[in-house]
C-alpha cells in the first residue's frame, strides 16, 4: 500500500486555487491564494508550479477560475484564459492536453460548477495514474536497486506519488530497498532543493549529486537503473525531459545501464513524427548566470539557457505508462496504448 500522500502542491479551497511556491523550497513553506487564470499563469511561468501533469493541473484549474462569474460570458472568458495559459510554457504535453480538455467540456455547454468538477476530476485521475505507473515500474526495480534520476518527478510535479519517484516510492513501499542518485538539476536546482526534500521526507535512502558527476558514478558501477520523467514524448519515442537527461540517456547506453521514461499518456503527442517537432522552452540567462539573485558569472556573460532536451527513442529502454510498461517499436506500442 502506498504511503498517504503528505505533500499537497495544490488544491481548489473556496473558490481559489492554492499554490505551494515551489520557488522557495525547501527553506519556506509558503501558499499563494490564486483567484484569477493570470495569476495561475504568472505561477506555472515562474515555476511555482512546475512539472508537467501538475502543471496541467493547474491549467485547468485556471480555466475553473475563469469559468466562474456570469453564465453569460462563460465562453468568451475560458477560451481568453485558455490563450493565456497555452502561452505560459511551450514544451510539457499535459499542459496543452488540460486546456483543450476543459475547453472541449465548455463548448459542450458545461457550466462553471461543471468545469470545476473536471479539473478536479483531472486532478484525482492524475493521483491514480501515478499509482499505476508507480506499480508496473517497481516490478523492474529489484531488491536493492541503486536509481539514478534527474530533476523532480514526485509529488511536487504531479497529482499524486510522482511519475520516476512515483515508481521508487511504490518499490519502497512494497518493502524493496531503494537508493536514490538525485542529480541536483542545474540552473534551478530541482534535484537538489525539491527531490532530495522528498526523499527525506519518505525516509528513502538518497544522494545528492552534480550533474557532472553522474558519468562517473555509472563508470563506478554505482547505478542499476536510471529513470526520469518526460515532458512531451513523440509518436516515435523521441523524449522531451528536463535539459542534462540526454546526457544521462547516453551515459547509460554507454556502460550498459538501463534507461526508462516514467510518465503519463497525456504526456504523449501523437501529432508529431519525432523529437525534432517538439518545441523547446528557453529560459532568461539569468538563471544560468546566477541563482536567486546571487551573481555566479560575471554581469552580461552571455549564457544558453535551454530548459528541456531531447533523448532519442534508441536510448530508452521502456517508457513506464498507467497502461504498462511500453517497449519499442514507440510507434506501434504508443498508439496502441491510447
Amino acid at each position: 500500500m502506498m504511503p498517504e500522500q503528505r505533500i499537497q502542491p495544490i488544491r481548489w479551497q473556496d473558490d481559489r486555487v492554492v499554490i505551494l511556491d515551489q520557488t522557495l523550497l525547501p527553506g519556506k513553506q509558503e501558499h499563494l491564494q490564486c483567484g484569477r487564470a493570470s495569476e495561475i499563469a504568472e505561477a506555472i511561468r515562474a515555476l511555482r508550479v512546475r512539472g508537467a501533469p501538475l502543471i496541467g493541473i493547474a491549467a485547468a484549474y485556471g480555466i475553473a477560475l475563469a469559468a466562474q462569474g456570469d453564465p453569460g460570458g462563460l465562453l468568451g472568458r475560458v477560451e481568453e484564459a485558455a490563450e493565456l495559459l497555452r502561452a505560459t510554457r511551450p514544451t510539457a504535453r499535459n499542459l496543452f492536453w488540460a486546456i483543450d480538455r476543459m475547453v472541449a467540456r465548455v463548448r459542450e455547454g458545461a457550466s462553471a460548477d461543471a468545469l470545476r468538477e473536471e479539473a478536479r476530476g483531472i486532478h484525482r485521475e492524475d493521483a491514480e495514474t501515478c499509482r499505476r505507473i508507480g506499480a508496473h515500474g517497481a516490478e523492474l526495480l529489484n531488491d536493492g536497486a541503486r536509481v539514478l534520476t534527474i530533476c523532480n518527478t514526485g509529488a511536487l510535479a504531479t497529482g499524486g506519488s510522482g511519475t520516476a519517484l512515483g515508481v521508487i516510492r511504490a518499490a519502497h513501499a512494497v518493502g524493496k530497498r531503494v537508493e536514490v542518485l538525485a542529480c541536483e538539476t542545474r540552473p534551478l536546482l530541482q534535484g537538489a532543493r525539491l527531490t532530495m526534500w522528498e526523499l527525506m521526507q519518505d525516509g528513502i535512502p538518497g544522494t545528492l549529486i552534480t550533474d557532472s558527476m553522474a558519468g562517473t558514478c555509472l563508470a563506478r558501477g554505482l547505478v542499476d537503473i536510471v529513470i526520469t520523467g518526460a515532458d512531451r514524448i513523440a509518436r516515435n519515442g523521441d523524449t522531451a525531459n528536463k535539459i542534462g537527461t540526454y546526457t544521462l540517456a547516453v551515459l547509460a547506453q554507454h556502460h550498459r545501464v538501463p534507461f526508462y521514461v516514467a510518465a503519463p499518456m497525456s504526456t504523449v503527442d501523437l501529432s508529431l513524427a519525432d523529437g525534432t517537432e517538439i518545441p523547446i522552452e528557453e529560459r532568461d540567462g539569468d538563471e544560468v548566470r546566477g541563482f536567486r539573485g546571487v551573481p555566479a558569472a560575471p554581469p552580461g556573460a552571455p549564457a544558453f539557457n535551454p530548459a528541456f532536451d531531447v533523448t532519442p527513442a534508441d536510448l530508452i529502454r521502456g517508457i513506464i505508462t498507467e497502461r504498462g510498461v511500453l517497449r519499442e517499436p514507440y510507434r506501434q506500442s504508443l498508439g496502441q496504448s491510447r
